[in-house]
């Protein structure tokens, strides 16, 4: 178990502080679940205008050499061979067995890739990646740190941002990022998120985080927001959360992450035969979205009933502030998976009718006023 001791913390640890968040461990680092205002106003300042996000615990790998591009192909799971110098691609690492060793963006620049990982993860995907060098031309960097790395979304996101830079903001498309200075400070301006929200993630260098933050957040700027709010953002939206939604004992197809696995893409890559075979035979489960249809809160981890007998546990659930009732994601077999079919989820000893729902669960007029 990690202690407190132990605990990482980001060069904004001691502003965090001083705005009042409640400081909590989280893959290894102490960081803001939320500040004074709390979870249901920090959702909304994303959904209705701009909250900004201490991210700096993400983990980053650059790759460089003459075979970068093939070696990023040969251990992830989309096509890199589809990407111009600034673009991103959302993709996965993954065991030889199919399983998710974590789910990652890819960017590439003119002479390198850049891999951006979950921070619960970095040891371990930098191990996966080291382990594959085998053969190929390239240089390998744990650059995770050196860079900080802030998110700022909502709808407001590109104004507030755009009287900070010269970068003209609408030119970057989604999924895209450029070079440029932010508050006179060097970032890479990424138009990507994990909220559903418009937005962009600005990395600089470490030691530029805090007068990054500072240009950013104040009156009448962008609203700090902590973890809870991110998650109930990234759940309403169904973006998935390693460790919960995807682990490495589920593999890409079950998940419902097909479209970022890429078979046909004239390169080997690790897994692919073991997803080839199951796309054959076809998945045994899915994971679907639902919405509770008892009164009660799906947690993490509460049992998942099907006709009486267990099947799984809940991998996401809250309370959806945008939508105002509980949702969740679940693994089903994919007899059961359907829209409409329904379940049981197990809350303090008592059964609760679910049903799965279309996902995600929230899109732009979806809103509960």
């Amino acid at each position: 178990m990690t202690t407190q001791a132990a605990l990482k913390r980001t060069p904004l640890f001691d502003l965090h502080r001083a705005l009042g968040a409640k400081l909590v461990p989280f893959a290894g680092w102490e960081m803001p679940v939320q500040y004074p205002g709390g979870i249901l106003a920090e959702h909304r300042a994303v959904r209705e205008g701009v909250g900004i996000f201490d991210v700096c615990h993400m983990g980053e790998f650059e790759v460089t050499g003459p075979d970068r591009n093939a070696f990023v192909q040969r251990i992830t799971s989309n096509d890199v061979g589809v990407l111009e110098p600034g673009q991103v691609q959302y993709s996965a690492l993954l065991h030889a067995t199919g399983g998710i060793v974590d789910d990652c963006t890819v960017y590439r620049f003119e002479d390198k890739v850049m891999l951006v990982v979950n921070a619960a993860n970095i040891e371990k995907d930098w191990a996966h990646v080291v382990e594959q060098k085998h053969g190929a031309n390239v240089r390998l960097r744990n650059i995770s740190d050196e860079v900080g790395l802030l998110a700022l979304q909502g709808p407001g996101s590109e104004a507030l941002l755009q009287t900070q830079t010269d970068t003209i903001l609408r030119d970057i498309g989604y999924y895209h990022f450029a070079t440029g200075k932010v508050a006179g400070l060097g970032c890479f301006i990424s138009r990507t998120g994990y909220t559903g929200e418009d937005g962009f993630e600005l990395y600089c260098r470490l030691q530029d985080t805090q007068k990054l933050w500072q240009a950013l957040t104040g009156p009448g700027k962008a609203q700090p927001i902590g973890l809870g709010a991110r998650d109930t953002l990234r759940l309403e939206v169904c973006y998935p959360l390693y460790g919960n939604d995807i682990d490495d004992d589920t593999t890409p197809l079950e998940a419902g992450l097909g479209w970022i696995v890429k078979l046909d893409k004239g390169a080997p890559f690790t897994g692919e035969l073991a997803l080839k075979r199951q796309k054959t035979e076809g998945v045994t489960r899915r994971l679907v979205g639902f919405r509770l249809v008892g009164k009660g809160i799906p947690r993490h981890g509460m049992p998942v009933l099907v006709d009486g007998v267990q099947v799984d546990t809940v991998r996401s659930g809250t309370m959806s502030p945008s939508l105002g009732y509980a949702i969740g994601t679940t693994y089903l077999p994919a007899s059961h998976a359907a829209v409409g079919s329904r379940f049981q989820v197990e809350i303090r000893g008592e059964r609760l009718e679910a049903e799965v729902v279309k996902r995600p669960f929230y899109t732009k007029g979806s809103v509960k006023r």
